[in-house]
């Protein structure tokens, strides 16, 4: 920040620096985002301010498949007329909203909360694995679609969510290489992830 108060004012410094620590978002994003902010009215920025708040008192992690959601359980795992009998398990809460926004899926989510990552400070042992077996112990999954990433630490975790599986009596395919190899899943065209879905493959060891 101190490179950006030699030019900006120590709260326009503090808040350029603070968007700039978002995914994605470089220091010329976080000025013009800035300005933006400071366009707004009071009541404008009051709204914007309220709603992040309310975002974080309200989000939290769904007990059973780890969603993003309000309640708990979330939308999806309390929906009778989704099919229970399949979980595709994702990385994070947006590779979930990307199926969901595919159409291509009727079914229930497991979110690992990350991937193996090693670089990353990810190790095997962060992922909910342990809570997915459990869930298919208890419950009546049959099929486990593994939907990590079309890249390294994806297939890495898609490999070693599939040997803590390698017990237990459940269907388990794989996306179909139609997502780009070294993408992610909510980068994805909704028709390029729905054939993916369709065209999964089985991978049973």
């Amino acid at each position: 920040m101190s490179g950006l108060s030699k030019v900006y004012s120590q709260s326009v410094a503090r808040l350029t620096s603070q968007l700039a620590k978002m995914p994605g978002i470089g220091e010329k994003t976080a000025e013009r985002l800035t300005y933006h902010i400071l366009d707004l009215s009071r009541d404008e920025a009051a709204q914007l301010a309220g709603a992040i708040i309310e975002a974080k008192e309200n989000v939290k992690k769904c007990s059973v498949c780890c969603l993003l959601s309000e309640s708990d359980p979330c939308h999806v795992c309390a929906d009778p007329g989704r099919d229970h009998t399949r979980v595709c398990v994702v990385e994070d809460s947006r590779d979930a909203s990307a199926i969901e926004h595919s159409g291509a899926y009727d079914g229930l989510y497991h979110v690992l909360c990350g991937r193996v990552a090693p670089l990353d400070g990810m190790e095997p042992e962060d992922l909910t694995v342990p809570q997915l077996i459990r869930r298919i112990r208890e419950g009546r999954i049959q099929e486990v679609i593994l939907a990590t990433n079309a890249d390294m630490e994806g297939d890495a975790t898609a490999l070693f969510v599939q040997q803590g599986l390698k017990d237990l009596p459940v269907r388990l395919t794989r996306l179909a290489r139609g997502v780009p190899s070294g993408s992610h899943l909510h980068y994805a065209n909704p028709a390029v992830l729905g054939e993916a879905l369709t065209g999964r493959r089985e991978m049973r060891q």
